[in-house]
């Protein structure tokens, strides 16, 4: 029997710190899709998606209106926090994104997270990442409970049954903290946060253009490895 002969491979892996509730991660998530449209050797990256909170203090379960809090949180007054809302949409705008911030509702995001790590190990990591920002910012839908969750996950693929068991039992509460810990001993403090080959970092929703300059530097770094 023929042997094959080895072949030289390369590939680059980006880490993507994100919440599924920040708006900026939306933004940075189309930013790194348009990067990598131009990137020549896009079909040898993997993209990973990291579990971030922006705000672990809310309760589980509870959820609240976004403007009002986030107003009280930095000493706003509702309609200066309005003005800032607009200005995020229409960044996102710029993106082909259709925010509605202002009549946004928030809430924990840890069981989010752990559907996340689950549709990951189902081959499905970046199509629920999508399903659910896309339904937080985009369509107004809930991404705190397990009802909801359950629903947007199957409209992504995943069986029903094996998300509300793994949403109950918390079997990917470990792997959601660890990124979490991960995050602050790289430096984090705010989302997005690209990770190129643990070597190179990008913070904030960089633009495409600098997000395919690290591509391409990370690239020319790579080692090819024999398969």
């Amino acid at each position: 029997m023929a042997r094959t002969a080895p072949r030289l491979v390369r590939s680059v892996r980006v880490e993507v710190w994100s919440d599924v509730v920040c708006p900026w991660c939306y933004i940075g998530k189309r930013r790194l899709e348009a990067a990598l449209e131009r990137f020549p050797h896009r079909d040898e990256v993997e993209v990973v998606w990291r579990s971030f909170q922006l705000d672990p203090s809310i309760p589980e379960g509870e959820t609240h209106e976004t403007l009002p809090a986030l107003a009280a949180k930095y000493g706003r007054s509702v309609e200066e926090m309005r003005g800032t809302m607009r200005h995020v949409e229409e960044t996102a705008a710029g993106e082909g994104l259709h925010y509605d911030l202002v009549h946004g509702i928030s809430g924990n995001t840890l069981l989010a997270h752990e559907l996340i790590h689950l549709a990951a190990e189902r081959g499905l990591r970046g199509e629920v990442k999508e399903r659910l920002l896309h339904a937080h910012f985009e369509e107004g839908r809930s991404v705190f409970d397990v009802d909801s969750l359950a629903a947007l996950a199957v409209e992504a693929g995943l069986d029903e049954a094996e998300v509300r068991a793994a949403l109950a039992d918390h079997r990917y509460r470990p792997a959601v903290l660890d990124d979490i810990r991960t995050a602050r001993e790289l430096g984090a403090t705010g989302v997005p946060f690209f990770v190129v080959d643990r070597r190179y970092g990008a913070a904030g929703a960089q633009p495409a253009d600098l997000l395919l300059q690290v591509l391409e530097r990370a690239w020319a770094d790579s080692r090819p490895v024999t398969v």
